[in-house]
């Protein structure tokens, strides 16, 4: 559990931090280029969900985000994970979301800057990132899990099987 409070405490810094410097040296609106064709920093004011979707309705947002929250770290509490994949995974939503969480509660709005060029996608920030890419680990370890799960109960059945027949072979 301290490992995973200790991820969303560094993705919390690590999006609070970004935020303040977007905020400090570009203006809103404005476009800073990085890597012509790929990315660029793009300041908006984000007063939507995940991407700008249902704009002006953060209390709603709030509202879901605290649920999730709550639950993954009752979720952490009670199971104490010992999969370091998953502990991540787990830390990092919890840390994207009270990013977010902090700019709607204090600004109303979530600061948003990475805007990628190559395809048509919305402009997010560090706290989406995290969450993103945690919930890829999440899927790739729900997958992992279930393979390992399914070959360890074949084996079990085989060699259970294997075992049932050794003692019919013994009585004949």
């Amino acid at each position: 559990m301290i490992y995973s409070l200790l991820v969303c405490l560094a993705v919390i810094i690590l999006d609070q931090l970004s935020k303040y410097l977007v905020v400090q040296y570009i203006a809103e609106g404005a476009t800073v280029r990085c890597i012509d064709g790929l990315f660029h920093l793009t300041y908006i004011k984000n007063r939507g969900a995940a991407f700008g979707m249902l704009a002006d309705h953060r209390w709603v947002f709030m509202a879901v985000s605290v649920i999730a929250i709550v639950a993954i770290i009752v979720y952490m509490w009670r199971t104490k994970p010992k999969n370091m994949w998953l502990k991540t995974a787990l830390g990092m939503i919890v840390g994207g979301g009270i990013g977010n969480m902090i700019d709607r509660t204090v600004n109303g709005y979530v600061v948003d800057f990475f805007e990628v060029e190559f395809v048509n996608f919305a402009v997010f920030n560090v706290a989406d990132a995290f969450v993103c890419v945690a919930c890829g680990i999440l899927i790739v370890y729900v997958i992992v899990s279930s393979v390992k799960e399914s070959r360890e109960a074949k084996a079990a059945a085989l060699s259970s099987g294997e075992s049932a027949a050794d003692g019919q072979n013994d009585g004949d």
